[in-house]
């Protein structure tokens, strides 16, 4: 254990080669521990390793079938590769273990929001929203996508605001907020928000783009 919990130390200030290298040394030691090959998993998965990563996650569940952590880092990381179905079962499948956690059911809420399953993703957002009651930043924004995609131009605007006074360096919502006000006829509103937006992540119009957003 002792490898690792420097491993986590290492990974929770971004020293990730280090990490992976404690990770690998805990494996060596304990091969049957599900927790070093997720939470190499996850180091992989932050520096762009998302095959490796995926491979880890994989372990760690034959490990331990009941390893929600696992299946929830392995949908994100199916989620970053594109690759969204497989993200959906995992999502399905860590909602399945531990139901009351919201944060999961925002993960599915996006994921079925960007694939365009939007009555769907909304009952998934409207749940999130009823375990956490006082909201998160990533719910507010998950269900302002929705009403993008919906045409609900009011409610996108009033989702994504609640989601930056959470979060205002969030430029998901930013750029979404931009979208939704350009389209609704706020030409000035809607530049000056996804103009913020592409200061805080320069390619986030791109990622739009990929959601069938421009």
């Amino acid at each position: 254990m002792a490898y690792n919990n420097r491993g986590n130390g290492y990974s929770g200030i971004g020293e990730y080669a280090r990490a992976i290298q404690d990770y690998s040394e805990s494996i060596n030691i304990e091969p049957h521990d599900a927790k070093p090959f997720n939470n190499r998993g996850v180091a992989y998965q932050r520096t762009g390793e998302y095959d490796r990563a995926i491979a880890d996650f994989d372990a760690a569940i034959s490990i331990d079938p009941n390893y929600v952590n696992a299946f929830a880092n392995r949908g994100e990381t199916y989620q970053k590769k594109g690759e969204f179905t497989l993200a959906l079962k995992d999502f399905d499948d860590a909602i399945r273990l531990r139901p009351e956690l919201a944060v999961l059911w925002n993960e599915r809420c996006w994921t079925r929001a960007v694939i365009g399953e939007l009555q769907a993703a909304l009952a998934d957002c409207n749940e999130a929203m009823r375990l956490e009651p006082s909201g998160a930043a990533a719910t507010f924004d998950s269900r302002g996508l929705i009403y993008l995609k919906m045409g609900e131009w009011k409610l996108a605007v009033a989702d994504f605001s609640s989601a930056l006074r959470l979060d205002p360096k969030l430029a998901s919502a930013r750029y979404g907020r931009g979208l939704a006000k350009l389209k609704s006829g706020d030409q000035t509103g809607g530049k000056v928000d996804t103009a913020a937006a592409k200061v805080i992540e320069h390619d986030i119009d791109d990622r739009f783009s990929h959601y069938g957003l421009h």
